[in-house]
């Protein structure tokens, strides 16, 4: 299996030394100081206390890569526009595409049933550009449950969590879900298949798009904003909100949120995905944390009052500081 991961950050940096060094034959499509970090000394990845090279093929034209069995999309949400063209150009007739991004993705009402069956979501893909380059039935679902940094370009620090949960976005398990997680297995992931990935989805989605916002807007690290009695109760009634929309899409919730944030808590005084975005000046993924929740909130016919503010406060602080709209790749 040939891998090409796009995005060589966080994510896909720790995925794609996890994948090489496991004998995988990986390409990465990267650009800038984080090409000229990888071909100088290959991609580092620091966990358990030992860093790791791993020399991988890397380039920023995709027409130098040969054409991928799978690519993995690990471009935060403001940049899956711009790199979906060379994405495309990645892709053969049987290249399966394997979306490890937070949030809400552009195939998301793909399997479910009800009002946003099959729609497509103007939130994450307005134009339908998306869905027109990279076809859902190519798509691979998936959930990271990881904390990954970035030390300096080229350089991934592996903090913990180490899960991985794969899905068909119409459910089922196919040969190219099982190929791909034999693939990631074999490199050390812990893999998990899902029956309805949209709902691991929704579920990691309840968790985050209330803790990652506000620690952008406040600066603060995860034990502070749940140690804050009035904050932690505000993030509860979001969280109550989009449980009632992950009822009415069939992505059920048993959990209460005070049972979720207790989990958070024990990751202790961690900084957020969006606080590390804004503390490094990149764009905020606002739509699929918060904006795509609530178009499907309106299409079920669900109010979000809480979640409507907080979309709201992120988007116009990410305005006043320059940090919306769409990244270039």
């Amino acid at each position: 299996m040939h891998i090409v991961i796009v995005g060589a950050g966080a994510i896909g940096g720790w995925m794609g030394a996890r994948l090489a060094r496991a004998g995988v034959d990986v390409s990465i499509l990267a650009r800038g100081a984080t090409l000229s970090a990888i071909r100088e000394r290959g991609l580092l990845l620091t966990e358990g206390g030992e860093t790791i090279s791993s020399e991988i093929r890397a380039s920023a034209d995709p027409s130098e890569l040969k054409a991928a069995d799978l690519v993995v999309i690990s471009v935060k949400g403001p940049a899956l526009l711009s790199a979906s063209n060379a994405i495309s150009a990645l892709l053969s007739e049987k290249t399966a595409v394997l979306s490890a991004m937070n949030g809400i993705p552009w195939w998301f009402g793909r399997g479910l049933a009800g009002p946003i069956a099959d729609k497509q979501l103007a939130s994450v893909d307005p134009a339908g550009q998306l869905s027109a380059t990279i076809a859902v039935d190519r798509v691979i679902g998936s959930v990271v449950h990881a904390s990954c940094g970035v030390s300096e370009p080229g350089h991934v620090v592996h903090r913990n969590g180490n899960g991985l949960i794969l899905g068909e976005p119409g459910g089922g398990v196919s040969d190219r879900l099982a190929a791909t997680a034999d693939a990631f297995r074999a490199a050390g992931f812990e893999i998990k298949a899902s029956e309805l990935i949209q709902q691991d989805i929704w579920y990691k989605l309840w968790g985050n798009q209330t803790i990652n916002p506000i620690s952008a807007l406040t600066g603060a690290t995860g034990d502070l904003i749940l140690d804050d009695r009035l904050v932690a109760d505000y993030a509860l009634r979001i969280m109550a909100e989009a449980a009632a929309v992950g009822e009415a899409i069939g992505c059920h919730i048993s959990e209460t949120g005070e049972d979720r944030n207790a989990v958070t808590r024990k990751l202790g005084a961690f900084r957020t995905s969006m606080l590390q975005d804004v503390e490094a000046g990149r764009p905020l993924e606002i739509d699929a944390l918060l904006s795509a929740p609530r178009e499907i909130a309106a299409r079920v016919g669900i109010a979000t009052p809480n979640m409507d503010a907080l979309h709201g406060l992120t988007r116009l602080f990410a305005s006043v500081r320059g940090l919306s709209g769409t990244a270039v790749v």
